[in-house]
């Protein structure tokens, strides 16, 4: 057995073990950083680990579980586009990854999982710590593999990178058998870009016959809006958005994934849509005569009421995904493809035509201006308690190109909200929803980018389902900036009880039992910091953001305070709750 791994570009075959081609693929795949915890089947692959960590060629970041691990990946690939990577033995420890698979999963990440296994004699037997992980998570991933025969190793490592980062991105599993890891082989390896995988090509070129029906369309608008999903993120597609909406001077809303994608401070700008987006977000897609839908699904949380989603609107669909387009609204003229080729081609048929008429959606553009004026989002300032938006727009002040993470709830939301993020600067789990998310993926953002500034913005609820992380925070010094908003509630939950079941908290009360945050930041060696009053909040965030090191600040906010506007179930985009009573369209 080889006990170094040796990168070279030589084809010939070396008597190896199927550990060692799978760390050394890894490694020619650029991993730089993986995630897991080991255990008994996977142990003959951590071996082979620890030779190339010795070797400097990879590290491993040691989480306290195995979700941590898929969340650490996850951020991770959110914040480069990378793939992400994470380890797990079998039985408990590959099914501890499932909600952090299901996460990637459903916002379209890219990241390759690797599992320890039973021997191949043993599968099918109920053996110790056996589970059928491929089988489990067939429907949450985009393809998966069981390692049967190690000579096949590089192939499928090679493979799963492809599958995981091109066409519409997602997580892609290799279930690795304990004998598969540990049998001796004829190892040649496989470099990135030489696979071929009959069957699989995603199109990523629009028609361009579709592309000039599109521009006839935007050309006759006189209310257009541009409605950008995190398709626009993974595909890099900023700056061609951009142009698109200030070459038709049409107006951009994105949905919760999309965010950054534009720069919200920009006057085109009209910030988040939905069930929380801005109330003149959600007027201007009842109202628009065409929706520009570039990398967005059409999401329930997005749409309300389906059939009464931009009602009026003809729709452009641009996605990499086929089976997206048509999926929940049929539109005018679909476009398959990756979003970023797709304009490119677009802007580029544009530049051989007539510049269109920049005054044709002037009044369009003044009624959105009037809607921003009458329904502002506002943080309320009170003078006897702290206001959980007010701590999101201090920390935009104070750290605004920040890297920012969040758990679920409501937290998440009035981050959403307030936050001005730029590109692959917003990290949060948005179609699975998975509180417990925000404090692992931030520790992976921040391997990910190490001088960068990175935040986690959660809730007292959420924080709690993987504080163990803190213990990875203070393992490798991973400078993390976390900040609790405590309002002793699982707030979003609390508010649809009151809003929608007669006031009756069942179980959402989370005051009795919760730890003092600042002793158990302090018991694994961070610095914890607990803020009670308003005056005192700037101050705090700055002493936060000046220390040297992982911090938890527990902020005890508002206990009340919703989280407005809100859209209530099977209703229209237009009819949102918790407005200013002022005349709507």
């Amino acid at each position: 057995m080889a006990s170094t791994i040796a990168l070279n570009s030589s084809t010939a075959t070396r008597r190896v073990s199927g550990a060692y081609a799978l760390i050394d693929s890894l490694v020619r795949h650029g991993v730089e950083h993986i995630f897991g915890y080991p255990g008994g089947a996977i142990l003959p692959i951590y071996d082979e680990l620890y030779r190339a960590e010795a070797d400097g060629l990879v590290k491993h970041i040691l989480v306290r579980h195995e979700q941590g691990a898929a969340h650490a990946a996850d951020g991770y690939a959110r914040a480069t586009g990378k793939v992400g990577v994470c380890f797990a033995t079998s039985g408990p420890g590959a099914t501890n990854l499932v909600t952090g698979i299901a996460t990637a999963h459903m916002d379209s990440i890219p990241m390759v999982v690797i599992t320890g296994q039973v021997s191949r004699a043993a599968i099918g037997t109920d053996a110790f710590q056996e589970t059928d992980i491929h089988g489990i998570t067939l429907p949450i991933v985009k393809h998966s593999y069981v390692v049967r025969d190690p000579n096949q190793m590089a192939q499928i490592v090679a493979e799963a990178f492809y599958i995981a980062s091109t066409g519409r991105p997602g997580p892609v599993l290799i279930d690795v058998p304990k004998d598969v890891g540990l049998e001796e082989i004829d190892y040649i390896p496989v470099a990135p870009g030489e696979v071929k995988i009959p069957g699989y090509a995603p199109q990523t070129e629009g028609d361009l016959d579709q592309i000039e029906q599109a521009i006839a369309l935007l050309r006759e608008a006189k209310s257009p809006l541009l409605y950008v999903g995190g398709g626009a993120i993974a595909a890099g597609a900023h700056g061609e958005i951009q142009t698109l909406a200030e070459a038709f001077a049409a107006p951009i809303t994105t949905t919760l994934m999309g965010k950054g994608a534009v720069d919200e401070h920009h006057p085109l700008s009209v910030g988040m849509l939905g069930m929380h987006g801005t109330a003149y977000a959600n007027f201007a897609v009842s109202q628009c005569d065409l929706l520009v839908a570039i990398g967005a699904r059409f999401d329930d949380r997005v749409t309300g009421k389906l059939d009464e989603f931009a009602a009026r609107a003809k729709v452009i669909h641009i996605d990499i995904d086929p089976a997206e387009v048509g999926k929940n609204r049929q539109p005018e003229v679909p476009i398959v493809g990756d979003v970023r080729a797709v304009l490119q081609k677009l802007l580029a048929q544009l530049d051989h035509q007539d510049k269109p008429d920049p005054q044709q959606t002037r009044a369009w553009l003044d009624q959105i201006h009037t809607w921003r004026t009458d329904f502002p989002l506002l943080a309320p300032i009170y003078p006897d308690s702290i206001s959980p938006q007010s701590v999101i727009v201090e920390l935009t002040k104070q750290a605004p190109h920040a890297y920012c993470t969040t758990d679920v709830g409501q937290h998440q939301m009035w981050a959403a909200q307030f936050l001005r993020n730029g590109p692959r600067q917003w990290i949060s789990s948005a179609g699975l929803g998975t509180m417990g998310f925000g404090l692992p993926a931030a520790l992976g953002v921040k391997v990910a980018v190490p001088d960068e500034q990175v935040l986690c913005i959660s809730g007292d609820a959420s924080f709690q389902m993987n504080l163990q992380e803190l213990a990875t925070l203070a393992q490798y010094g991973i400078d993390v900036k976390t900040v609790i908003l405590n309002n002793g509630w699982q707030g979003m939950v609390r508010q649809w009880q009151q809003t929608f079941f007669g006031e009756r908290y069942s179980s959402s009360n989370m005051e009795v039992g919760m730890p003092d945050f600042v002793m158990l930041a302090q018991a694994f060696g961070l610095k914890g910091m607990v803020v009670n009053d308003p005056a005192e909040l700037s101050e705090a965030i700055s002493e936060m953001l000046a220390h040297d090191g992982p911090v938890l600040m527990d902020v005890r906010v508002r206990r009340d305070e919703n989280c407005y506007p809100m859209i209530p179930p099977n209703k229209s985009n237009a009819d949102m709750v918790g407005l200013p009573d002022k005349p709507r369209p």
